[in-house]
Order: structure tokens, then C-alpha cells, then sequence
């Protein structure tokens, strides 16, 4: 498909930059393309009372690092410019393949040196080789630390990268490294948090249980390469970066019984949605799973296990509009979308949230 068919005007100022306060105070767009209204305004602590006892939500219990590195590109023992790195997606205890900026004039061989400054201990100083070089300013890194003590040093030198849609309007802060967070993250290594993920309270957990609606988690490791434009003109010719994801035997089996007894599976995310989708078979049977997905979802993709997703508003010509528009229908997401524009909702990782229900495969099917 054309990516232009996804794109819409945005009002910078629906840009939310803050979270609501409480998080489940946030509007909840509810987009039911097989009921009549399509469209109807609620709130996330509304969530509740379109679940039914026996459905299951599933969660992305990633948790964000602060991956975004500041340093200076050292070759033949002279300094040189000033690089900024995003890691994205670790592949060995002692490497990471990261978005540099600016990416152009680094080549292979040359030394990164993060954290250093005149008043810097030695925990944050952490120094990186480039090992290799790809397209759209992406490097691996390979750096002189490993494991733990590579992780204790990017907690000491590194940023929790803000998108940059809020990052080009404001500083990080304090406050971004408990907003930024879901209050059920535990799994270190994304980039990016779980948007959806972030509306969630102790509260509404204990409304979900008292319901009878099961909860279980799921990690897909979220990289920086869900911020990154579609460049190509057609779907066709666009390529994913792949993230990291694990589902385990006892989720799988949880899930797979919640079908089998006619519950409902509902993601809070797009990223829990591509991991269980990426874990399904063509019958729709969810199996253990782990390694990494690069699973596009467009219009025409057939939905093997997920019928109910929550999720945020998304940027115009993305990977997720295009992702929303399959599952509850093309016409619908872009109805859903205005809708949303005229009545205020806010959009991106600290906006609103939508409740989207499976566009029906033929007349009359039920959700």
C-alpha cells in the first residue's frame, strides 16, 4: 500500500508532554468498527466495564534503560566531533547496535568515548569501538565493558531517550524516569517504553482481578527503530528493525486455555500485540517463544490470537497507524483518528489511549 494513505494533519499542540495525573485519568477512545456507535469517549478507568470475566490481558513487562549516550569520536589518538548514541538493541554481553548522531562521518575502528568530563569518576567513563556500520546512521558498538558492569556504567553515564517528538520541545527530567516507566516494568533492555502500559494503577489492577480477567506478561524489548520514519513510498519497501522478544511456556499455555474456554485476548500495546502475533500459529495456537521479531503489520494481515487492543495515538505515516488501521479497519482508524483531532485527545507516548475491538472478518461475526 501507499504509506501516503496513512498520513493525517496533526495540531502540534494535541502533542501531549506530560502525562495525565492520575494515569487512568486519561480519555479512553473506545473504536468498535462492528458495533453501532463505531466511536464513543470514556475514560482508562472505564477500561473494566468492556472486559468480561475470563478474558486475559496481556502486558509488556519491559523496563526502559537510559540508553541515549552522549561522548566524543576519538581516531588516531586525536578527539573529534561529538556523537550522540541511542542503543537499541543489545547482541552480545559486551556490544550494542545503536542509532549515532550524526552517523556520516564515523567509520569502523573509531573510538567512542561516553561519559568523560573533568569531574567524572571512573564508573562513568565508558568507551566503545565501532565494530561495524549499516544504513540510516546505525552502528555496532562494542565496548570495553561487559555485563553487569557494562549495565551499571550506562545507568551511571546514559539519558532515558524521550521521543523526539517530546524531546525536540524539552529537556529530559526527573520526573520522565518514573513517567517513562510502567508500574509493572522489570525486564531491563528497551528503549522505549510501552505506552499504553503507562495508563495502568494499582487501582485499575485491582478492578481487572475483581472482574475475574486475567493478567499476564510478555517482554518485547522496544528499540529505538519504532521511532524512525517510513521513508519508502510503499509499504512493500519497508524494512523493520528487529527487537527482542520472549514469551514463556506458562504464559503461552495461560493464553491458549483462555481461548479454548472462549475468553477474549486483549493487548495493552502494539509491542504485546507483534510479540503474540509473532508467537502464533496460522490456527491461532500461541507457542513459547523467544528471539527477535521484525513482524510488519498492515491491512490485509490476518490476526491470529489478539481480538481487543489498547493502545495510543500514533504519528501520521507509521509503522502503528498502519498497524491500528489493519486490526480495526482501515476507513475506521482514519474516522477514529479525526475524530480524536476534534475533540482534543492528546497523542504520543504521554497522550490518550484507544480500546480497539478486531474488525469482524465477515458480517455478523461477534467479538
Amino acid at each position: 500500500m501507499r504509506v501516503d494513505l496513512f498520513d493525517f494533519d496533526l495540531p502540534d499542540e494535541l502533542i501531549a508532554l506530560r502525562p495525565a495525573e492520575p494515569r487512568d485519568s486519561a480519555r479512553l477512545l473506545v473504536v468498535d468498527p462492528n458495533a453501532i456507535p463505531e466511536l464513543s469517549d470514556y475514560k482508562v478507568q472505564d477500561l473494566p466495564s468492556f472486559l468480561r470475566p475470563g478474558d486475559a490481558v496481556v502486558f509488556n513487562d519491559t523496563r526502559v534503560i537510559p540508553a541515549q549516550l552522549e561522548g566524543s569520536r576519538h581516531r588516531d589518538g586525536a578527539p573529534g566531533q561529538q556523537v550522540s548514541a541511542t542503543l537499541h538493541m543489545r547482541v552480545a554481553p559486551d556490544r550494542w547496535k545503536a542509532f549515532a548522531k550524526p552517523g556520516k562521518r564515523i567509520k569502523i575502528g573509531d573510538r567512542i568515548q561516553f561519559g568523560h568530563s573533568e569531574t567524572a569518576c571512573m564508573l562513568s567513563a565508558l568507551d566503545a569501538t565501532v565494530e561495524e556500520k549499516g544504513d540510516a546512521g546505525e552502528i555496532t558498538l562494542h565496548f570495553d565493558l561487559s555485563g553487569p558492569s557494562l549495565d551499571e556504567a550506562i545507568a551511571a553515564v546514559g539519558h532515558i531517550p524521550l521521543p523526539p517528538y517530546i524531546a525536540a520541545k524539552r529537556p529530559e527530567d526527573e520526573r520522565d524516569r518514573a513517567d517513562y516507566q510502567t508500574i509493572y516494568a522489570r525486564e531491563e533492555g528497551a528503549v522505549a517504553a510501552p505506552t499504553a502500559g503507562l495508563h495502568f494503577t494499582p487501582g485499575l489492577f485491582e478492578q481487572l482481578d475483581r472482574l475475574g480477567v486475567e493478567r499476564h506478561f510478555v517482554t518485547l524489548h522496544v528499540g529505538a527503530g519504532t521511532f524512525l520514519p517510513v521513508k519508502a513510498d510503499d509499504t512493500d519497501d519497508h524494512k523493520m528493525h528487529l527487537e527482542i522478544g520472549h514469551v514463556s511456556a506458562d504464559a503461552a499455555a495461560s493464553l491458549n486455555a483462555v481461548k479454548a474456554r472462549g475468553g477474549r485476548i486483549v493487548c495493552v500495546g502494539t509491542t504485546s500485540l507483534r510479540l503474540i502475533e509473532s508467537a502464533a500459529s496460522d490456527e491461532g495456537r500461541i507457542k513459547a517463544w523467544s528471539g527477535p521479531t521484525g513482524i510488519f503489520i498492515t491491512p490485509g494481515y490476518r490476526f491470529k490470537a489478539v481480538d481487543v487492543l489498547m493502545t495510543n495515538f500514533h504519528l501520521p505515516r507509521s509503522t502503528l497507524f498502519m498497524l491500528v488501521s489493519a486490526f480495526a479497519g482501515f476507513e475506521t482508524m482514519h474516522r477514529a483518528y479525526q475524530h480524536a483531532i476534534e475533540t482534543g485527545y492528546r497523542f504520543y507516548s504521554y497522550g490518550d489511549a484507544s480500546l480497539l475491538f478486531r474488525q469482524a472478518l465477515f458480517p455478523g461475526q461477534t467479538r
